[in-house]
């Protein structure tokens, strides 16, 4: 009997997307854009950060954002409402976004004016992980709510990222949530990862967070 041919088709498409991801890093350096690929679960507050992020940051460098979802235009809204530029993307069901995906969505955001495009990545702590989009840094934010647990249970998305803000801190004294074991954790995962405590809500650690993103991407240019 004959061997059955044996085709490794993920492989083949993570292959081809890190390719593709590699080629639109490039694109972006020589343009002086700087991709951030904003990751975490749904409802750690991605878009509350952004959205005191774009305050830290819009007097200084030109920002614009990718809301991707599965569906809704809600977060584009609110962050367009700052003054930024700003565009919704629907996956239709994809529970991340890949380097086409990445980069059909910065051709509408047009970057030609943009210092920052800013990726607000589909809710999931898993999928996202695995695809390159093209980004120049990937970060996550893990909240308080969550537990100090995820470095251990999410190893990609740790292993993956250049820093992590750990958002709500606020609500720590609420939550059995140990913040010296949560940065172990993820220490463990990642040695060299940058690590933000902070809060979306009173606006605490995130002046530290947008010295981080200026020193970034000033060294892109």
């Amino acid at each position: 009997m004959d061997a059955v041919r044996v085709i490794e088709v993920k492989k083949s498409i993570f292959e081809s997307n890190d390719r593709e991801a590699e080629r639109l890093r490039k694109q972006n350096r020589e343009k002086g854009v700087f991709l951030l690929n904003l990751m975490s679960s749904p409802g750690s507050g991605k878009t509350s950060v952004l959205l005191r992020t774009i305050e830290l940051l819009k007097d200084d460098l030109r920002i614009g954002v990718m809301e991707a979802d599965i569906d809704s235009d809600v977060d584009a809204k609110r962050i367009a409402q700052t003054g930024v530029k700003a565009i919704e993307l629907h996956t239709g069901g994809m529970c991340h976004l890949d380097a086409g995906m990445t980069e059909r969505g910065l051709k509408e955001l047009n970057c030609d004016d943009l210092d920052i495009a800013v990726l607000e990545n589909v809710g999931n702590l898993v999928c996202p992980a695995e695809f390159d989009t093209g980004a120049e840094k990937n970060v996550m934010i893990l909240s308080v709510p969550e537990g100090d647990d995820k470095p251990l249970k999410y190893p990609l998305m740790f292993q993956v990222c250049a820093a992590v803000l750990i958002n709500k801190i606020d609500v720590l004294p609420y939550f059995d949530f140990d913040m010296d074991k949560c940065i172990e954790n993820i220490k463990m995962r990642n040695p060299g990862i940058s690590i933000f405590p902070v809060s979306a809500k009173t606006g605490e650690g995130l002046e530290k967070w947008a010295d981080w993103l200026r020193v970034q991407h000033k060294h892109l240019t």
